[in-house]
């Protein structure tokens, strides 16, 4: 909750890649903050602090900027593709029973039938919901789930309060048997039989002849 993810924050005047350099080298992170109709604030954040908070996806905080409290929501983050350091964060103004929608995770649990396998085409999906009250995950069970079996976005159980935005027919995930296992050689095997069978019988009806 935003009640207990708060920074502190300061205003920034100088701009440029050169300034967001020594502002990182100094500890701390360049920042945006968009919304209701007013001009972007450039700020500044605490790199740890602000680090470990973004562990959590669609974190919603309560940020002090030299005095001024705002209630912003992490809207996107930039970070190294190597170091995989926080370059840039962006942050949008929210307020306490306003609803935005953000992509939320898709968190599987449970075991296919044996012999299948779990083919994921959705890992997040998109959803309405309160600022304050934003999921942090989606729960899919697949527990004894057979093979041919598909989960649609529309099938997915949604906290109280939150509607989907994603299309309700989007194919979220399927249970599939692979090719090649155990169920398909059965299959063949099965198959092989009946041939065998009707191979046998009709020799035996061409004898009787």
């Amino acid at each position: 909750m935003a009640d207990e993810n708060k920074l502190s924050a300061g205003k920034r005047t100088s701009f440029g890649k050169g300034a967001a350099r020594k502002l990182r080298a100094a500890g701390h992170i360049p920042a945006v903050i968009y919304g209701h109709g007013g001009e972007p604030q450039h700020v500044t954040l605490p790199a740890h602090e602000t680090a470990l908070l973004l562990r959590k996806s669609n974190v919603v905080v309560t940020l002090d900027i030299e005095g001024s409290k705002e209630l912003v929501l992490v809207k996107d983050v930039q970070k190294d593709p190597v170091r995989q350091i926080i370059e840039h964060v962006d942050l949008i103004v929210v307020r306490k029973g306003e609803k935005v929608t953000v992509d939320i995770a898709v968190h599987v649990e449970g075991d296919s039938f044996p012999g299948t396998i779990v083919v994921v085409d959705h890992n997040t999906l998109s959803v309405e919901a309160e600022a304050t009250h934003i999921p942090s995950s989606l729960t899919v069970s697949v527990e004894g789930l057979t093979d041919g079996t598909q989960i649609h976005a529309g099938d997915v159980t949604l906290p109280a309060g939150t509607t989907l935005v994603t299309d309700a027919g989007a194919l979220v995930l399927a249970i599939t048997t692979p090719a090649g296992s155990s169920a398909d050689d059965d299959a063949v095997d099965a198959l092989a039989a009946a041939a065998s069978e009707a191979s046998a019988a009709a020799a035996e009806a061409a004898e009787a002849e």
